[in-house]
């Protein structure tokens, strides 16, 4: 399956220093900053006995999944380093991949692993096999396998799930620890498709029922997969409650000639019948051109910056969206090196200076504001070990 050796810490350790305000913790040895009151690595607080350390459990993986077909390789090649980059836990992606394209992750990954910070595994893109041809061809090829995520990785509790388009520009570990923040029945975390109605597709479009009052975007998904195999959900076919494994060919029957986004559209229904299942989270954990393109409509983001940028309609790519473009190419051409990831944001911001005749790119500083935190709290040294 591609599975490489289970992840140890991150090898990317500063050497022991109590110099500089930094402290380390006692039972990694991670190095954390001066206002950090518990290890940023193993939760441990700052001044715990050695003593202690037989008791601290194993740290548990991030684990995140990712779908690609066709063209995707680069792209989420691209959106996995940007994960790699700045998480502080170690993570375990679930790739999704056609089986072309399994040499190319299996080369590509295998040559990173002297970070020692993440493990993979590839699987083939499977669908039920009595209705494998409906699925397979509903909105993008192989959209729709991550409806089905629950039921293939049994033994995963939690999972993030992202499309190919995803840059993250803030560790993974931020928007897991969301998962604490569900309550005792939310079962998954997306953000809104719109923020402003007056452009949005499914109140004004949509023949059929969405969530909220503009619908939800599963570009980004966070998912308690333990609560989902076993939740019985509402819905407008049977009076009776349906589990995960039972609703989702029921849906697609009914709805298939009325939907349009495929597998996005079947998760707003979901939802739409059990809203109480759904933790609402804010756009700029899943930032998109439409929160720009005709003005800025993602008020957190203008406050905080961009968490997580969603380069849908092919904006990575193109011209039309260049603010987008410059910090997709920055990531993409970055390698790992700590000098390297640290000299990005100059060149970066000039580029993005350069597209400030887009609305997008009126207001560029967003874009880097996060990116800029990230690449400080993560890679700043004190100036002896520089």
């Amino acid at each position: 399956m591609g599975d490489k050796k289970s992840p140890t810490r991150p090898k990317r350790q500063p050497k022991p220093s109590s110099d500089e305000g930094y402290w380390d913790c006692s039972v990694c040895t991670f190095r954390n900053s001066a206002e950090a009151f518990k290890c940023m690595m193993c939760d441990v607080r700052k001044g715990t006995s050695t003593r202690y350390s037989l008791k601290i459990q194993p740290i548990e993986s991030m684990h995140l999944a990712v779908v690609a077909c066709g063209e995707r390789l680069e792209e989420t090649i691209t959106m996995l380093k940007s994960a790699i980059i700045f998480s502080i836990k170690p993570l375990q992606f679930h790739i999704f991949a056609e089986d072309q394209l399994h040499d190319s992750f299996k080369g590509i990954l295998d040559s990173w692993s002297f970070l020692q910070t993440f493990n993979y595994s590839l699987y083939p893109i499977t669908f039920p096999s009595e209705n494998a041809a409906e699925w397979k061809k509903l909105f993008k090829p192989c959209a729709s396998q991550r409806l089905f995520l629950p039921l293939i990785l049994k033994e995963v509790d939690s999972l993030l799930y992202v499309d190919t388009d995803i840059l993250f520009l803030r560790p993974v570990d931020d928007i897991w620890s969301l998962l604490k923040k569900f309550n005792s029945t939310q079962i998954a975390a997306m953000a809104p498709e719109h923020e402003e109605p007056r452009i949005g597709w499914y109140n004004r479009f949509a023949r059929h029922p969405y969530y909220g009052k503009t619908g939800i975007n599963s570009g980004v998904m966070l998912m308690n997969m333990t609560r989902m195999r076993r939740k019985y959900f509402k819905n407008d076919m049977t009076t009776v409650r349906l589990q995960w494994g039972d609703i989702l060919m029921p849906l697609l029957k009914k709805y298939k000639l009325n939907i349009t986004w495929g597998d996005q559209d079947l998760l707003n229904i979901i939802f739409f019948h059990n809203p109480e299942s759904l933790f609402v989270f804010p756009c700029q954990w899943n930032y998109r051109p439409d929160h720009c393109i005709y003005g800025s409509n993602c008020q957190e983001a203008e406050e905080e910056g961009i968490f997580i940028l969603h380069g849908n309609r092919g904006v990575y790519h193109d011209d039309k969206q260049p603010a987008f473009r410059a910090i997709y190419e920055a990531l993409r051409n970055c390698s790992f090196e700590d000098d390297n990831i640290r000299s990005l944001l100059k060149p970066l911001e000039l580029e993005l200076q350069k597209t400030v005749h887009t609305y997008c790119g009126k207001i560029y500083k967003i874009f880097i504001k996060q990116l800029s935190k990230s690449i400080r709290d993560r890679y700043d040294r004190p100036p002896k070990e520089r």
